[in-house]
């Protein structure tokens, strides 16, 4: 979460203890941050928490799922794989690693600070820009 959040939270629960309603809170948030304030909607439903007793500014935690295949263990695998056959893509590791494709090309790229490397053969060609002509518009129009 953002610092910035956290500190317009703290003031939205600043404004609810001095009594103000949700469109003065909003008002003078938008008076301290102009365009970085948070939206109207996330003051007023912050303001109604906050007047319903609620204490803490911080996000609840979120329920779902965690990564559990992005482990030092696979980035292991991965390296190990990668380290004795470099023509090896990403779908033909996560293949042989049951792991799902975009979990390796993150171990690539994130892990391993690695990218595609592209070669082409032959010579570059120059591309000439041109000038678009302009449409014509249809008799009567203009």
């Amino acid at each position: 979460m953002e610092k910035r959040n956290l500190e317009q939270r703290c003031a939205i629960k600043f404004c609810v203890k001095l009594n103000e309603n949700a469109t003065e809170t909003y008002e003078t948030l938008k008076r301290a941050y102009g365009e970085h304030a948070v939206s109207r909607i996330q003051v007023f439903r912050w303001h109604k928490a906050f007047l319903d007793g609620r204490e803490r500014v911080e996000d609840e935690p979120r329920s779902g799922r965690t990564c559990t295949s992005k482990t030092e263990e696979n980035v292991n695998k991965v390296r190990d794989l990668v380290g004795s056959d470099r023509r090896l893509t990403v779908r033909m590791i996560s293949s042989v690693l049951n792991l799902n494709r975009q979990t390796v090309h993150e171990i690539f790229t994130f892990e391993l600070g690695m990218q595609k490397n592209l070669c082409q053969a032959g010579p570059k060609k120059s591309h000439q820009l041109t000038e678009r002509k302009p449409k014509e518009c249809a008799p009567g129009l203009s």
